[in-house]
């Protein structure tokens, strides 16, 4: 039989969550309010700050499909025909992504005080792997690349993403799926700096090590290869390992429960909004 989604969460619930998130968006919107300012906003239907909230519940809340969620506001948030209508909220919230992003960035900033950060990446596989040499979605932008952990090739993008030990996103990018970690890694790390950082074996550089410390004065620490002619003690080696897996713990949250690998938006633009969304949805849960 074909399986349906059936949403069972208590519609009080969903108001009071709704509630918590306008009014952190509200207080946050007016130090950014120059950078909204528009033709006409005196007649908008709906403010940018009810537009940003709704966003960000429809990622709290797990929906990948814009068309749904939509239709679920309207039928349950905005009974009264008050909420505009579909295509016109999805550009309202493409608009905005300056606002959403600037938002979560004044949230990571303090993981700066945090012990340490973690960097990583992730696979966002665009299409199935049967489909990879024929796929259109994102084409010239996407391309093929490996995934280590599950030992297959896949069309998309790579995810890198910087956290804290306490599992606060911080810096991230989004490159081609054949982009190395080590080409991404001074992007990720500088956007947000953390004076420790921690990474795999993907990372290790002699070369990005020191560069990283004589110019941001970044200490960037990797565990060593097998192979390696100088390597530190076996204690420090599982210290390492250990500290490392609150990112996999972060990655298989925003997975599971925020379906970041799930984005099914076609536009660059669409994409980013729901991404910077799930980090900015996810990081207001994690400091609630």
């Amino acid at each position: 039989m074909q399986e349906h989604f059936h949403f069972t969460t208590d519609q009080a619930k969903i108001q009071k969550q709704y509630a918590a998130i306008f009014f952190f968006v509200s207080a946050q919107l007016p130090s950014i309010q120059m950078y909204l300012q528009r033709r006409n906003r005196h007649l908008v239907k709906q403010e940018d700050a009810v537009m940003i909230a709704i966003h960000l519940l429809g990622k709290l809340l797990g929906f990948s499909s814009e068309r749904a969620w939509h239709r679920f506001v309207v039928g349950n948030l905005f009974t009264d025909g008050q909420f505009i209508e579909r295509s016109r909220y999805n550009r309202r919230c493409r608009a905005l992504r300056f606002a959403i992003k600037w938002i979560r960035h004044e949230l990571a900033k303090r993981g700066q005080h945090h012990a340490y950060a973690v960097v990583d990446s992730m696979p966002i596989e665009l299409c199935h792997h049967a489909r990879i040499h024929r796929v259109q979605r994102f084409q010239g932008i996407a391309d093929i690349g490996y995934c280590a952990s599950k030992k297959q090739w896949y069309y998309g993008f790579k995810f890198h993403l910087q956290v804290t030990d306490q599992g606060l996103p911080m810096g991230y990018v989004v490159t081609e799926a054949s982009c190395h970690d080590r080409i991404a890694a001074e992007t990720v790390m500088t956007q947000i700096p953390h004076p420790y950082n921690l990474g795999d074996k993907g990372f290790i550089s002699n070369d990005l090590q020191r560069k990283r410390y004589e110019e941001y004065q970044i200490a960037f620490w990797t565990p060593s290869r097998k192979n390696q002619k100088h390597r530190p003690s076996a204690s420090w080696e599982r210290w390492l390992k250990k500290k490392r897996k609150v990112i996999e713990t972060v990655f298989s949250v925003l997975a599971d429960q925020y379906r970041i690998t799930d984005i099914r938006a076609n536009s660059i633009s669409g994409f980013e909004v729901a991404l910077d969304g799930i980090l900015l949805v996810y990081s207001l849960s994690h400091l609630r």
